[in-house]
């Protein structure tokens, strides 16, 4: 059965390289003011702390979802 989850088979480190690319870093800290994307931001401190924060990821796969 296909899941209707649109994030089914993504990875995060996806969603993250995908905002990135699209937003930028700086762009992407106003959107969501967390202090990963807004004090030297880097791709791994950014994936540990949203794997361990649920409501962060929550909103970076939003904000993922709203962009496609």
């Amino acid at each position: 059965m296909e899941s209707n989850d649109p994030l089914h088979g993504i990875t995060l480190k996806t969603i993250l390289e995908y905002l990135v690319e699209y937003y930028g870093w700086e762009e992407l800290g106003e959107i969501i003011p967390i202090r990963c994307f807004t004090h030297n931001p880097s791709m791994g401190s950014s994936l540990k702390f949203l794997r361990r924060t649920p409501w962060a990821r929550t909103a970076v796969e939003n904000v993922y979802l709203r962009s496609l």
